[in-house]
């Protein structure tokens, strides 16, 4: 069951106060950098692909270079991100079709975009929001986990997280709100071992309650 609208304004103003300046953790001057450097993130730190990507783009710097870069070559510069011979066949796949399709520019919608090799729904609303303005939720492993904690979502999936939590957080709201649950993730939701106590939206979680509840159950059954 998912929060009343009331306590998902709740959240949203708390989660501003709480990461004011949330921003795209990827470094990139450019939508073609941080198309790349978000293809790069998948089952990578954000740290690391900042660490990679300066020396990918000293070689090849446009789509136009690196559509004709030897995809071996591609593999040594990103290497570290870790599945990088699928990377690195998808980053040059992708620029070769921006460099035929879109006279090298990055498109600008979801249909052109999630049809670009190693492109999906996530990293396509990445560069909407950040790279084009507009926007959009990008659901990573960070806002699936906070979103359903929080109760601002109920759902396994992350195409219907993204869509529902299109409906509960105005328009307006939608690539600020996805950067406030990363920071939240990151910073004391996390996978294993969340820090609920020093969690100002511990009143909201569902997560925190359903925990609470486990422990007065164990304590009365065992007679503490």
């Amino acid at each position: 069951m998912a929060l009343p609208r009331i306590a998902t304004t709740d959240v949203l103003r708390s989660l501003e106060d709480l990461y004011p300046d949330a921003h795209c953790a990827l470094i990139h001057r450019n939508a073609f950098e941080l198309l790349v450097a978000t293809i790069l993130s998948a089952q990578c730190t954000d740290k690391r692909v900042n660490e990679v990507t300066p020396r990918l783009f000293v070689r090849y710097a446009t789509p136009g270079q690196l559509a004709d870069a030897a995809i071996e070559d591609v593999e040594q510069l990103i290497r570290e991100c870790g599945l990088f011979k699928m990377k690195a066949k998808n980053i040059v796949g992708t620029s070769k079709i921006i460099v035929e399709r879109y006279a090298g520019e990055v498109p600008s919608t979801m249909e052109d975009l999630v049809d670009l090799p190693g492109v999906g729904r996530k990293t396509a609303n990445v560069v909407l929001s950040n790279a084009y303005g507009i926007p959009a939720i990008a659901v990573d492993t960070h806002v699936q986990r906070v979103a359903n904690r929080l109760g601002l979502v109920a759902s396994d999936d992350v195409l219907e997280t993204e869509r529902q939590l299109m409906r509960r957080i105005p328009r307006e709201l939608w690539s600020q709100a996805h950067h406030w649950l990363i920071d939240h993730g990151r910073q004391v939701c996390a996978a294993r071992s969340p820090r609920c106590e020093m969690c100002a939206l511990a009143v909201h979680c569902r997560y925190f309650k359903a925990q609470a509840r486990a422990i007065r159950k164990k304590t009365v059954g065992g007679g503490v």
